[in-house]
């Protein structure tokens, strides 16, 4: 059990990366004072304070008005977000679904400790030792963390009770069905032979939001809350951070991250939408069957077998029929730039303090799709190099070569590939044992006034 509890663990460790980023007072509300978050809790159409109210029972369990609004605290600082007046309602929804389904996968852990007379419920030491990584990764120990916390109103055992309750369910899940999860070697060679199959089309590095239609109580409550995460992450709120905390998916655990992923591994809605998206660009909602898709396309790759060459350019603007003179003098300040310039690293940050030029990032692309003048130095020059000045109908350019290679990619091996299988199957049967126990439980949620 103990070495299953710390697999988990170094998953739910990731999250420091955003606690790292919650302990610093700008990055609480974004260069409000941290106190903000105060009022807004006591919005007039909010439960007032924190209250012992029940708010929901739980078969033979409550909720109270304090549970729902300290999870909605935690939930803020971690995810990095700072919600309006108007976001508050679906942030406490979100707050009390997760309550609710804490405490019912709580209820059925203690009911199997008792059948078979084991521990399952992570112990109070395991749940220090992920609180200790998390305050190391933040820089701290875990009294500053929980100091820092109690700043934003936050009791120490708000924060014990989530990490007690994921860690505990997601060793549970892994322990009890992970043996019977068989992936036979014809799955995996299918799982290779699509790969293959899908080596000429475009691939994507991505990272994901999902919500869950039925957690957050239907398709278009999922949508709405898509569109307030969007809002917040267009605000500055880390992806990670949101992901680690509202994404349905089993890449939460990795901050949304879900790596390089060739089309014919996406919904066909996710697909469409990626087709149109550029690099380090955020996607709108992306509704599916079961709910809605947050998308931030990371980097994106040409199919085939093409050499591939990320570029950056520096660029004087000049049409085709300019005076010589003008083109002679542009020339001049490229070669006094190129002079400047030594690799990738600074080329955007140098280029665009010279006066008249424009510099940018060119992407990845094949190639053969170059226009002729700027593939042949793209093939001749070394990754590093920086190009003469290249003249075009549009004006003189300096590129850089900051990449090569095949698209032709190793792919991943046969452990890569059964281990993910798996991983997949186990989050069905997460999905679905924890709608049995919603099905089978009794749940009142009191409606505020």
């Amino acid at each position: 059990m103990r070495q299953s509890y710390q697999a988990a663990r170094r998953k739910l460790v990731r999250a420091a990366s955003s606690l790292a980023l919650a302990m610093a007072a700008p990055a609480f509300a974004q260069g409000a004072a941290p106190q903000s978050a105060e009022p807004a809790l006591a919005a007039p159409d909010q439960p007032q304070g924190l209250t012992e109210d029940v708010v929901a029972h739980v078969n033979d369990e409550v909720i109270t008005n304090y549970d729902v609004i300290q999870r909605m605290r935690l939930l803020m600082v971690t995810a990095g977000i700072q919600p309006t007046r108007d976001d508050l309602a679906q942030l406490q929804q979100y707050a009390l679904s997760s309550l609710v389904d804490e405490r019912l996968e709580m209820q059925e852990l203690r009911s199997e400790e008792k059948k078979q007379k084991l521990t399952i419920i992570a112990t109070d030491s395991v749940v220090d030792d992920a609180i200790n990584n998390m305050a190391h990764d933040a820089h701290m120990t875990s009294q500053q963390l929980f100091a820092a916390l109690a700043q934003q109103g936050i009791g120490p055992e708000t924060l014990r009770s989530q990490l007690r309750a994921e860690l505990s369910w997601r060793d549970w899940i892994r322990g009890r069905y992970g043996s019977e999860v068989m992936v036979g070697e014809d799955q995996i060679r299918a799982f290779q032979e699509r790969l293959a199959a899908e080596a000429s089309k475009p691939k994507y590095m991505i990272s994901e939001v999902f919500i869950d239609a039925q957690k957050a109580g239907g398709q278009q409550q999922a949508l709405d809350e898509a569109n307030q995460l969007i809002t917040q992450l267009h605000q500055g709120a880390p992806f990670a951070a949101v992901a680690r905390q509202f994404s349905a998916s089993d890449t939460a655990a990795n901050g949304g991250d879900a790596g390089w992923v060739t089309a014919g591994e996406l919904p066909p809605e996710v697909r469409t939408a990626l087709e149109d998206m550029r690099p380090g660009t955020l996607s709108g909602p992306i509704q599916v069957r079961d709910g809605v898709y947050i998308i931030n396309l990371r980097q994106k790759q040409a199919g085939g077998s093409a050499m591939l060459i990320s570029l950056k350019q520096a660029a004087i603007a000049l049409p085709s029929d300019a005076p010589a003179d003008q083109v002679a003098a542009a020339t001049a300040k490229l070669a006094a730039l190129r002079a400047q310039l030594h690799g990738c690293a600074d080329f955007e940050t140098i280029a665009g303090h010279v006066p008249g030029v424009l510099a940018g990032d060119l992407g990845e692309a094949q190639a053969s799709e170059l226009a002729p003048a700027f593939r042949s130095a793209a093939i001749s020059l070394h990754v590093g190099q920086i190009s003469e000045p290249i003249r075009s109908d549009e004006g003189l350019h300096l590129i850089a070569v900051c990449g090569k290679r095949s698209s032709t990619a190793a792919g991943l091996d046969h452990d890569q590939i059964e281990n993910r299988l798996v991983g997949e199957r186990l989050e069905m049967i997460n999905k679905r044992s924890l709608r049995d126990l919603r099905n089978n439980a009794s749940i009142e949620v009191r409606q505020s006034s």
